[in-house]
This record gives C-alpha cells, sequence and structure tokens, in this order.
C-alpha cells in the first residue's frame, strides 16, 4: 500500500512539474478552446467527513486568459465513496474550457461530477475528472492536480458546486 501511494504521488508531481500549454489564441477561446483557469481553495473548519460521504466549503477565483476575474464560492468532495482524510487545507487547479467568457456572466456557476482520488501524508496531492456546469456547457480539465496537507486517503465519486460570489467581485 505504501509503495502505491508513493507512486500515485510521484506520478501527480511529474504531472505537476510537466510545461503547460501554451497560451490560447482568440480562435482557440472562440471554438471550445481554454478560456482560463479555476482554482479553488478549502474553507478551515468548514468539512464534513462520513467515511463514505464528505463535504468542505471552497472559495474559487476564475482568471480568464485575457486576464480578468470571476469568484465563485460552493463546496466540493466526495459523493460515493471512502474518504479518510483528515486534510488541514487543500487547493484544486483546474484548466477550464469552453465556447466564450464574458466577465459578469459567471458561466461557471453550476454541478460538475465525475471521479477523483487523492493521498496525503503529510502533504499529499490528487487528481479529479469533472464535467457539468451550466448548461453542461464548461469543462474543467480533465485531470485536475491538488495539492493538499494532512493524513489519508480518499476516493471515489467526487463533486464540485459552484455559484456567483458577486460579493468578492466589487
Amino acid at each position: 500500500m505504501k509503495k502505491t501511494v508513493m507512486s500515485f504521488i510521484l506520478g501527480m508531481a511529474v504531472l505537476a512539474l510537466m510545461p503547460g500549454q501554451p497560451p490560447a489564441t482568440a480562435a482557440e477561446t472562440t471554438a471550445g478552446g481554454k478560456i482560463g483557469t479555476l482554482t479553488c481553495k478549502t474553507v478551515p473548519h468548514s468539512g464534513v467527513n462520513l467515511l463514505i460521504h464528505s463535504t468542505v466549503d471552497v472559495t474559487c477565483v476564475f482568471k480568464s486568459t485575457a486576464g480578468e476575474t470571476e469568484h465563485y464560492k460552493g463546496e466540493t468532495g466526495v459523493g460515493l465513496g471512502i474518504d479518510l482524510a483528515v486534510k488541514r487545507e487543500e487547493t484544486l487547479g483546474y484548466l477550464v474550457f469552453a465556447s466564450d467568457f464574458k466577465k459578469g456572466s459567471y458561466k461557471l456557476a453550476g454541478r460538475y461530477v465525475g471521479g477523483g482520488g487523492s493521498a496525503t501524508v503529510g502533504v499529499g496531492a490528487g487528481a479529479q475528472a469533472l464535467l457539468g456546469g451550466s448548461n453542461k456547457s464548461v469543462s474543467l480539465q480533465p485531470v485536475v492536480l491538488s495539492a493538499s496537507r494532512g493524513l489519508g486517503v480518499s476516493g471515489g465519486v467526487t463533486y464540485l458546486y459552484l455559484e456567483p460570489d458577486r460579493a468578492a467581485d466589487r
């Protein structure tokens, strides 16, 4: 088990160190290409961990390829699976693919669902594959990388729910 966890963490570290994709061109951003990045951080002391279901509040910032930002709030977790993790903090990073971006439209608001897992011993890593959003028109990077501090393992059906945080955008 220890070797499997270490192999997983090493593999995630290699992915994190790989060069990023080149910046999207105008044609890519209007034809379903990359329109930006979404970074979410867990809210301390907001988590509930019930072995087969866990949830934690998140605050997120979307940054478009043009440098514009939108803020979101919501929750993420394991809807069905196993969660034996006690994480003090976690940061999730996504590449965002959609047909377009218009500041103030909050296009990323909605529900995303998929599969995922993580392993944490002091410092850990994880991956998710999520699809969804408003009218299922947004795709978050198929493999999302997360960094966490704490102890444990989790895996199963994962989800992310986002709503606009207009107060943070003022």
